[in-house]
C-alpha cells in the first residue's frame, strides 16, 4: 500500500512543470500573465485615448463647443465609473474570467461606431460603449494582476498601470500620424488592435479560470496591516477619494484640453500639439511604473504624499511658462503625479482585504468619473473664461495632497 502511495504523485509532477499551480501565489510573480494583462491594458487604453486625441478633428467636423467636448468625455467616464463598482462587487462573489474579452468587445463596437458617427448623439453613444468596455475590463484585470503578483502587489499594479498609460500616450501619436491625415474613417483600422487584445485576453482568462481558486485569503507576508475601526476605514477611504479628485481633475485639464491650450497660447499646429500631448502621456506611463515597487519598499502612504503634493510647485509654474518650459514641466508633472494611483489602489485593497474587485471597480470608476466631471466642468469654464484660466485655476489642486498626513500607516515596508 505504501508503494502505491509513493508511485501515484510521479505522473502529476512532470519535469517540465516544477511546483505546479497552488504554490504560484506564494513563491513567485507570474510575469507572463502580468505581461499579457499589461499588453491588453495598453491596447485598451490606446483605443480609448484616440477619442481624446481626435477632439480637435471632432470639434471642427461637428462644430462643437468646449462644453460639448467635455460632454463626450463625461459620457465615457461616467459610464465607466458607474458600472465599474457594480462589476467589481459581482465578480467578488463570482469571478468571471472571460468577462475580459467580453469587455474588449464593447470597446471594439464603440470604436467602429466612432468612425462612422453621423452626428453628436451617435458620438456620445460610441463614447458610452467604450466606457462600458472599460468598466468590464478594469476590475477583473486588476484582480488578475493581484493574483499574479506573488505577494508583490505594488509592483504588479504598476506593471498593469504602465500598460494602460503607455497605450494612452500612443493614442495622440497614432492620431497625428494616421487619423489626422486620412480622416475620421481611419479610426476603424484600430479595430485590429481590439481584436488582438481579445485574443490575448482569452489566454489570460484561461489562466485566471485555472488559478482563481488558489487565490490567497491570508495577509501578505510582507505586510502587517493594523487593526482599524470602521470609522478609521471610512475616513481613510474618504481621504483617498479626495486625493483621486485632486489628481484626476488636474489630469483632465491636460488630457482633454492640453492640445487646445498649446494651439491657443503658442499657435502650434494640431500635429505639434498632439506630439506634446504624447510626451506628457508617455511621462505618465513612465511615472506609473515607479509608485508600486517603491511603495512595496518604503510604504504606500509616503509615495502618495510625495506624488500628489510634490507636483504642486510645477503645476503652479506651468501657466507662466514658455512653450519649451511648458513641455518640460508637463513631463515632470506626468512623471510625479502618475506614481500615485498604484499606491492608492493597493493601499485601499489592503484597507479592505478580500474585496479586490469592489475596491478596484470603485477606485477605477471614481477616477474615471472625476476625470469625466472634471472635463465637463473645465470645458464650461474654458468657454466662459478662456482656456488659460483653466490652467491657472487647476494649478492649486495638488495642494490637497496635504491631507495625506491623516492616512493611517497600514504596512511595514518590504525589506530589501
Amino acid at each position: 500500500m505504501d508503494t502505491r502511495v509513493d508511485q501515484t504523485p510521479l505522473p502529476l509532477q512532470p519535469p517540465d512543470v516544477p511546483q505546479v499551480k497552488p504554490p504560484l501565489h506564494a513563491e513567485g510573480t507570474a510575469y507572463g500573465v502580468l505581461g499579457g494583462i499589461s499588453f491588453a491594458h495598453m491596447l485598451n487604453d490606446m483605443i480609448q485615448s484616440l477619442i481624446l486625441a481626435i477632439y480637435p478633428l471632432l470639434k471642427n467636423s461637428f462644430h462643437l463647443s468646449f462644453a460639448q467636448i467635455g460632454l463626450i468625455t463625461l459620457t465615457y467616464q461616467i459610464t465607466a465609473s458607474l458600472l465599474q463598482p457594480l462589476v467589481g462587487m459581482l465578480t467578488d462573489r463570482r469571478p468571471m474570467p472571460y468577462s475580459l474579452p467580453t469587455g474588449m468587445g464593447f470597446t471594439l463596437c464603440g470604436l467602429l461606431l466612432l468612425a462612422v458617427a453621423p452626428n453628436f448623439a451617435v458620438l456620445l453613444l460610441a463614447a458610452a460603449l467604450v466606457g462600458t468596455g472599460s468598466a468590464v475590463f478594469h476590475p477583473e484585470s486588476s484582480r488578475v494582476a493581484r493574483l499574479a503578483s506573488g505577494g508583490r502587489h505594488g509592483l504588479a499594479q504598476s506593471l498593469f498601470q504602465v500598460g494602460g498609460n503607455t497605450g494612452s500616450s500612443l493614442g495622440p501619436l497614432l492620431a497625428a500620424w494616421i487619423i489626422v491625415p486620412h480622416g475620421r474613417g481611419s479610426v476603424a483600422w484600430f479595430s485590429l488592435a481590439a481584436l488582438l487584445a481579445i485574443v490575448v485576453l482569452l489566454q489570460v482568462g484561461r489562466w485566471y479560470g485555472q488559478h482563481h481558486v488558489a487565490r490567497s485569503k491570508t495577509a501578505s507576508r510582507h505586510l502587517a496591516v493594523a487593526a482599524l475601526s470602521r470609522r478609521q476605514i471610512i475616513g481613510a477611504l474618504a481621504i483617498l477619494g479626495l486625493l483621486i479628485f485632486s489628481k484626476y481633475f488636474y489630469l483632465a485639464s491636460l488630457s482633454s484640453y492640453y492640445t487646445f491650450y498649446l494651439i491657443h497660447k503658442f499657435g502650434v499646429s494640431v500635429q505639434s500639439a498632439q506630439v506634446h500631448l504624447f510626451a506628457f502621456l508617455f511621462a505618465v506611463a513612465a511615472g506609473s511604473l515607479i509608485g508600486g515597487p517603491v511603495g512595496d519598499r518604503i510604504g504606500r502612504k509616503w509615495v502618495i504624499w510625495a506624488s500628489i503634493l510634490g507636483v504642486a510647485p510645477f503645476t503652479l509654474l506651468l501657466p507662466h511658462a514658455s512653450l519649451m518650459w511648458t513641455g518640460v514641466l508637463t513631463v515632470i508633472i506626468g512623471l510625479i503625479l502618475a506614481s500615485a494611483f498604484s499606491a492608492i489602489l493597493v493601499y485601499a485593497q489592503e484597507l479592505i482585504p478580500g474585496r479586490v474587485g469592489m475596491i478596484s471597480g470603485l477606485f477605477f470608476g471614481f477616477a474615471f468619473g472625476m476625470g469625466g466631471i472634471g472635463a465637463a466642468i473645465l470645458g464650461s469654464l474654458a468657454d466662459a473664461h478662456g482656456i488659460e484660466y483653466v490652467y491657472r485655476l487647476c494649478a492649486y489642486l495638488p495642494l490637497m495632497g496635504l491631507i495625506t498626513v491623516f492616512l493611517p500607516n497600514l504596512e511595514r515596508p518590504l525589506k530589501a
